[in-house]
């Protein structure tokens, strides 16, 4: 199992991360990694994650979506979960996505309506509109029935994931790897996760309205390939 968390300026919480994800490796007896995939961090946030015993990588194109193709492309194991390392994931708590994995499930995504959000971890416009708009508009066109189409915790299988052929680099690239795998006919599924309120000093990286329209316009120019 590898652990991939993109990261960009992260120094705040991605050393308290990767040793959350390395303990939980180590609880279950996996055979494993924690990958960070660094986007350019200039706050020594590669040097931590090292430290506190990731393998680290450098992906120069810039984008959420770039640092994630970058990973994926790196990574040693045959799954790989996918979270943020600024804290609002909880990496000790893997096994919900991993036993779908080992069930022959290509993509488990984070569902958190089902789960818990935690007071101030998800922005009103977000949880209350924005999210649910764009997986319900996810769910017609993709024709999955997934509830959070913008988790950033989710599953995959590392094969069925360089064969889906990705494109985006940014934000959208959530919505992008749904559609892929569910047009190349791979299992799509969903699970309760817990949203924790992260741990930043500075604003998201997550831009409200910009990334919301890239999800909604590749949403609505789809073509399968």
């Amino acid at each position: 199992l590898t652990i991939l968390m993109p990261c960009l300026n992260e120094a705040v919480s991605v050393a308290a991360c990767v040793q959350e994800a390395a303990a939980y490796l180590q609880s279950r007896k996996i055979l494993g990694e924690v990958l960070v995939a660094d986007n350019g961090s200039t706050d020594g946030s590669p040097e931590l994650a090292a430290a506190a015993g990731a393998r680290v990588i450098t992906v120069a194109e810039k984008g959420y979506g770039n640092a994630i193709r970058g990973g994926i492309a790196a990574a040693e194991s045959r799954y790989i979960i996918i979270g943020d390392c600024d804290g609002s994931y909880d990496f000790s708590a893997l096994d919900p996505i991993l036993e779908r994995l080992r069930q022959g499930w290509h993509l488990v995504v984070g569902n958190r309506f089902a789960g818990h959000i935690a007071p101030g971890a998800m922005p009103f416009s977000h949880r209350y509109l924005g999210v649910p708009f764009l997986s319900w508009l996810g769910r017609i066109r993709f024709g999955v029935d997934l509830s959070d189409f913008h988790c950033g915790l989710r599953g995959i299988s590392r094969a069925a994931a360089l064969e889906a052929g990705f494109q985006c680099g940014g934000m959208e690239f959530a919505t992008e790897m749904i559609g892929r795998f569910a047009d190349a006919g791979f299992s799509v599924t969903q699970v309760p996760v817990s949203l924790r309120k992260d741990l930043r000093q500075h604003p998201g990286h997550l831009r409200t309205i910009p990334d919301g329209f890239r999800h909604l316009l590749l949403i609505l120019s789809w073509k399968r390939r």
